[in-house]
């Protein structure tokens, strides 16, 4: 049995030692559909089902051995064992609910590592699965061998990532190279990484945009510097109201008026 030295081992038994042994040529890479942690998935299998995959991945790149990856592991339906003895290394990796999100860049690290290690382990050859059987790398629902029933695994997110970022950056790392694990920005591609500078906010019509932050941050502080003027100039205005005769409580309601119409005017 082979052990990945970058993964935490959590053998299950007696499946590590009790399955038939394979010869690993291919490494088919999932979305388990939970958020779950490399100790939480290991335990799923240990105690809620009879099937396994040789890896657990957590969003922040962590990762689980359950089974070596020369013993058959059952995630992959009819390519965890072939009659020429043959059959593929497996990955669940944590995901929201619906297996819809993107991998995260610690989690497209990992992978992009356990699948060089495969490379240089087992001589999985850098080239993504041309059929069912061929060696190679690939994601669950590239060939309908590989899932029983069908799937949509690991999801759309997952599999431009896979095609874009995983695949390239196993292919580059091998042969010696670093590649970054975000693309570059792209127009029009919806699938673009999250940028946390960006503002989803309301346009002048009440139509949803993205505003960029910097710019908006900017647009605030000029609101606020404004209106800190208009507080100004309206507190020597209710200094000169108290020579009106006005008692407190009538300046104070007529200050609250003003204030609450200017409030109203930079929230919009």
């Amino acid at each position: 049995m082979a052990w990945y030295p970058g993964a935490k081992k959590l053998e299950l038994q007696p499946e590590s030692d009790s399955q038939p042994a394979i010869r690993p040529t291919q490494f088919i890479m999932h979305s388990v559909a939970a958020p779950w942690d490399e100790q939480r998935i290991y335990e799923y299998w240990r105690d809620s089902t009879n099937l396994e995959s040789h890896f657990g991945l957590d969003f922040d790149g962590s990762i689980g051995q359950f089974i070596g990856t020369q013993t058959r592991a059952d995630a992959c339906f009819r390519a965890n064992l072939r009659a020429d003895g043959t059959g593929a290394v497996s990955i669940e990796t944590a995901s929201n609910l619906n297996a819809t999100d993107p991998w995260t860049a610690a989690q497209i690290e990992q992978l992009i590592r356990l699948g060089v290690w495969l490379h240089e382990e087992h001589g999985i050859p850098l080239r993504i699965c041309r059929s069912w059987t061929d060696p190679g790398y690939g994601y669950h629902r590239l060939w309908p061998e590989w899932a029983d029933g069908g799937t949509d695994c690991p999801g759309d997110a997952r599999v431009k990532q896979f095609k874009e970022l995983v695949f390239p950056g196993i292919v580059a790392r091998a042969n010696g190279q670093t590649t970054p694990t975000t693309p570059p920005p792209e127009e029009d591609d919806d699938m673009q990484p999250i940028d946390v500078w960006a503002y989803k906010g309301r346009g002048p019509q009440g139509e949803p945009e993205t505003r960029d932050a910097y710019a908006y941050l900017r647009q605030t502080e000029a609101k606020v510097s404004a209106l800190a003027g208009q507080v100004s100039a309206l507190t020597e205005k209710v200094a000169a109201l108290e020579t009106t005769g006005l008692t407190p409580e009538q300046i104070t309601a007529i200050a609250d008026a003003v204030l609450d119409g200017q409030a109203q005017r930079l929230a919009n």
